[in-house]
C-alpha cells in the first residue's frame, strides 16, 4: 500500500496535479444523477478541454441531459494538450503555449447525421457560433477571478480537482453554495475543513466507489516509480492510486438504504475505549444490530453512511476525551478529567507520544492499542 500510495505523495507536490480520470469511472457514477443535470449549468473546471474525458462526456451526452450550457477551464502549461481534439487549429489560435484556456458549449448537433453525438460531431460542435473558446487572462487557477465568475454562473460543478488543493476546492464551493460531484481521496475526510461538512450533512460520498484503487492517466514527464503503473499501447502513462473516492452533496436514493446488522454486542468483540465512552468497531459490517450507544468505526463506513440510520458525532482523534494525556520527564500520564486524578503511567516513547490523546482500546483498565482513523457514530432510535 505504501508504494501504490507514492504516486499520491508525488502529486501533492504538483501544482497541476495532471490525473486524467477514465471515462469508465465517469460514466459509472454520473448515471446517478442525470435527472439533476437537466436545464444546468455545467462546469468543469479543473479540466484541459483538450483532453478531459469530463469534458467529453458532457460533450457528447449535451443533448442527453439536456443541458444549457457546459464550460470547460483549465490550468496552463497542459501537458498533453491535443493529442485528440486539436482545438488549436479548429479556432486557428497561434502561440498558444502556457495559456489557460476556457470552452463554452451551448449547442451539440449530429453533424455527421449518423444519429449520435460522438467525437467527431464534438469537433464540429466548436466550430459553431454558438460556441466559444477563448483564452483566459490568468493561469486557469480555480480561485482566479475569471474562474470565480465562472464558478458563479455554473449550478452544478463536476471535475477531478487537484489533489494538492482538494480542501481549499471544497471550501469555495461551499462559499458560493455550489452543487458539485467531483473525484479526492477518502483521507481528505478526516481533515478539519472537510470531515465538518460531513457530520453537519452538507457533503457525502459518491456510490460506484467503495474499495480498491483506481487507474488515471498522467503526463509523459510523469516518473512511474512506483507499483501499479504502466504504459500502454499507445505509449500513454498510467497510474493506480488506493482511496479515491466521488465526493458529493447531491442527494440520490441509493443514500438512503439501510444497512443490515447481523452481529450481536457482545464486550470481548467489542471492546470499550479507555478514554472515551464508546465501543470499537473494526469493521462496517460488523456493526452490532443490538447496540444503540456510542461507537467507533473506519473512516470507510462513510461508503455506507445512511443519514436516516446513523448519526455522526465525530472523529476520533478531536472528540473530548477523558481522560488527560500529558507528558513528564520521561513519563505519561493519563488523568481523568473529573477527578484530576492519575489512573494510568508508563515510560515515555516516541511512539506513545505521538499517539497522544488519540482513542485508546482499554484491556484490563488499562490503554492499550490505538485504533487507525475512527469515526464516532450512533444509531438512530426511529431507524426501519
Amino acid at each position: 500500500m505504501a508504494n501504490r500510495n507514492m504516486d499520491l505523495r508525488m502529486a501533492k507536490q504538483n501544482k497541476a496535479d495532471e490525473f486524467y480520470t477514465q471515462m469508465v469511472d465517469i460514466e459509472l457514477e454520473l448515471k446517478h444523477y442525470k435527472d439533476y443535470f437537466r436545464g444546468k449549468t455545467i462546469l468543469c473546471n479543473c479540466d484541459d478541454p483538450f483532453e478531459s474525458n469530463f469534458f467529453k462526456y458532457f460533450a457528447i451526452n449535451f443533448n442527453y441531459l439536456g443541458l444549457k450550457k457546459l464550460i470547460t477551464t483549465c490550468y496552463d502549461s497542459s501537458p498533453i494538450l491535443g493529442e485528440q481534439l486539436d482545438l488549436f487549429n479548429i479556432w486557428q489560435v497561434k502561440n498558444y503555449e502556457s495559456k489557460a484556456y476556457k470552452i463554452e458549449i451551448n449547442q451539440v448537433d449530429d453533424y455527421n447525421n449518423d444519429g449520435a453525438v460522438d467525437l467527431v460531431d464534438v469537433e464540429y460542435l466548436l466550430k459553431n457560433d454558438k460556441n466559444t473558446f477563448s483564452v483566459l487572462k490568468g493561469n486557469g487557477d480555480f480561485r482566479s477571478a475569471e474562474c470565480i465568475e465562472c464558478l458563479k454562473e455554473a449550478d452544478i460543478v463536476v471535475t477531478n480537482p487537484p489533489f494538492s488543493f482538494f480542501r481549499d476546492y471544497v471550501v469555495l464551493l461551499h462559499k458560493y453554495n455550489k452543487k458539485y460531484i467531483i473525484i479526492g481521496n477518502i483521507n481528505a475526510v478526516q481533515t478539519k475543513d472537510i470531515f465538518p461538512l460531513f457530520q453537519k450533512n452538507e457533503l457525502w460520498l459518491g456510490v460506484s466507489i467503495h474499495s480498491g484503487d483506481r487507474e488515471f492517466r498522467v503526463p509523459d514527464s510523469y516518473p512511474l516509480n512506483a507499483s501499479g503503473t504502466r504504459i500502454d499501447e499507445n505509449g500513454y502513462k498510467y497510474i493506480r492510486v488506493k482511496g479515491v473516492r466521488w465526493f458529493t452533496n447531491l442527494d440520490i436514493k441509493e443514500r438512503h438504504e439501510f444497512l443490515q446488522l447481523y452481529k450481536n454486542y457482545n464486550e470481548n468483540l467489542f471492546p470499550h475505549y479507555f478514554n472515551y465512552d464508546a465501543i470499537d468497531v473494526n469493521k462496517t459490517s460488523d456493526i452490532p444490530c443490538d447496540y444503540f450507544g456510542k461507537m467507533g468505526v473506519p473512516i470507510t463506513f462513510l461508503d455506507k453512511y445512511n443519514p436516516d440510520q446513523f448519526e455522526i458525532i465525530g472523529i476520533g482523534s478531536d472528540v473530548e476525551k477523558t481522560m488527560i494525556h500529558t507528558t513528564d520527564g520521561d513519563w505519561i500520564h493519563y488523568i481523568d478529567k473529573e477527578t484530576q486524578k492519575i489512573v494510568y503511567t508508563f515510560p515515555y516513547t516516541v511512539t506513545e507520544r505521538k499517539i497522544g490523546n488519540g482513542l485508546r482500546i482499554s484491556k484490563d483498565g488499562k490503554p492499550t492499542t490505538s485504533p487507525y482513523g475512527r469515526i464516532i457514530i450512533r444509531r438512530k432510535s426511529n431507524e426501519n
